[in-house]
């Protein structure tokens, strides 16, 4: 095929919802930075128009800028309003951006609650869209929310309208796991030819089948002779069951039967960089790797059984599909069981200078030493436990990108009236002003 598969990972913006986790802006850059490594085309790395998100988003653009983060794109998440994208631009400097609305009946009525129909969906959508155009945003991705339970003629309509307004991408979005693999090739492929445009596939795990639908919706489009682009996350993290895990999606695309031949997925993609930024991501998030997690899992190459460990130690093709150390696994990793020095909020310069000894790092002298010192304990009341290698270098390398990242400056907070003298303030307020506050509050 001449069109190919891209992998635009949203980790930093939708796994970080996974319920009760989350990852420090330290964390997110670092994760950016991995991601870049392994050659992943994209990473929706935030929310631009979240005021906590401002440092982080505009640190990591000039990460970019300077090319630490290169070729990758990072891209922001809105929601389909005009103030939204308007806000994003005023607050950082991104130019790549997917705005979402919800497209089904079930969440036309189940959300909006009858303040918007079909047409205003519509509507809201091509507003958002020609606005980031007109404000220099260079590509728009465009979020059909719950595609998956959209009705097929609804979906198109949506979809044109996006493209002529001046959309890049449309994303199928299967919120709530409910494709096959099948059902949703044959929309894709559906979509695709009706509209004429690159497909992204953002499917969620709920029924186990995230990895399995992403690809088959991205060869729909394929076939319809358009790019597709997979939204994964690193070990798969995300609300519920978690989305397309990245890995497994990478694995399947080039050993899986068929699909290996079709030669789909993005050359530049790095699959030795798998296990580190695996390794990296369960620290972060602090979510052990399954046992048994695609690849990266403590069981993925390990064989007990009589006949299967003679069948892989006289060939590993016998039982294994895929080598080790195409995931960049198989060094031997070294624990100290003695004395353990680790840095933390109240760290001193012996400590912190003993840790970067280890890394083979020296500073021109003690006054620029307690300067990344300083930083280092920040890093640590942000993540509130110990700082790894990586976040390690990457203060040591950066320092003023790291400061920017470690800077979260509060709004100034407005004290509302009580609730009864607020409501009646609000009574006064023209109808057609009610209905965008509320919508705002729906989406």
């Amino acid at each position: 095929m001449d069109n190919r598969i891209y992998i635009l990972d949203v980790t930093n913006r939708d796994g970080v919802q996974t319920s009760r986790l989350g990852l420090a802006k330290l964390e997110k850059t670092v994760l950016n930075i991995l991601l870049n490594n392994m050659g992943v085309h994209q990473s929706e790395f935030g929310f631009p128009n979240t005021l906590h998100e401002t440092n982080y988003i505009n640190a990591n653009l000039e990460l970019a800028r300077m090319k630490v983060i290169h070729p990758m794109i990072l891209s922001g998440w809105m929601r389909a309003i005009e103030t939204d994208v308007i806000s994003a631009v005023e607050l950082t400097r991104v130019e790549h951006i997917n705005i979402s609305i919800s497209t089904s009946q079930q969440m036309i009525n189940g959300k909006f609650q009858g303040h918007i129909s079909e047409p205003d969906v519509i509507d809201m959508m091509v507003a958002s869209v020609q606005r980031a155009k007109e404000l220099g945003i260079k590509t728009v991705g465009v979020n059909a929310e719950d595609a998956s339970r959209t009705k097929m003629d609804y979906l198109i309509k949506f979809s044109l309208a996006a493209k002529k307004a001046g959309a890049d991408r449309i994303r199928y979005c299967d919120t709530l796991g409910y494709e096959t693999p099948y059902r949703i090739h044959t929309r894709c492929k559906e979509l695709t030819k009706a509209v004429d445009i690159p497909i992204e596939l953002h499917c969620h795990n709920d029924l186990g089948m995230a990895v399995a639908c992403s690809i088959m919706g991205a060869k729909g489009a394929l076939e319809e002779g358009q790019d597709a682009y997979i939204n994964t996350t690193v070990n798969g993290m995300g609300e519920r069951a978690g989305n397309c895990d990245l890995v497994s999606t990478i694995l399947a695309l080039k050993h899986g039967a068929e699909w290996a031949e079709l030669d789909m997925l993005d050359p530049k993609i790095k699959l030795d960089k798998a296990w580190k930024i695996a390794k990296y991501a369960e620290h972060a998030f602090g979510v052990p790797i399954p046992v048994n997690q695609v690849g990266v899992g403590e069981n993925a190459f390990a064989h007990e059984s009589g006949i299967h460990a003679d069948g892989a130690l006289k060939d590993r093709k016998n039982y294994e599909l895929y080598d080790f150390n195409e995931l960049g696994r198989g060094e031997t990793i070294l624990l100290e069981t003695g004395r353990k020095i680790t840095t933390g909020e109240y760290s001193g310069i012996s400590s912190f200078k003993h840790i970067y000894k280890n890394f083979d790092l020296k500073f021109k002298n003690d006054e620029e030493a307690r300067q990344i010192l300083e930083l280092v304990r920040f890093a640590n009341v942000s993540k509130q436990r110990p700082l790894v290698r990586e976040e390690f270098m990457f203060i040591a390398q950066y320092p003023k990108i790291a400061e920017t990242i470690l800077t979260m400056t509060p709004p100034k907070i407005t004290i509302f009236r009580p609730y009864i003298e607020h409501k009646k303030f609000r009574q006064d307020l023209k109808e057609e002003e009610i209905k965008k506050d509320l919508l705002k509050k729906s989406i």
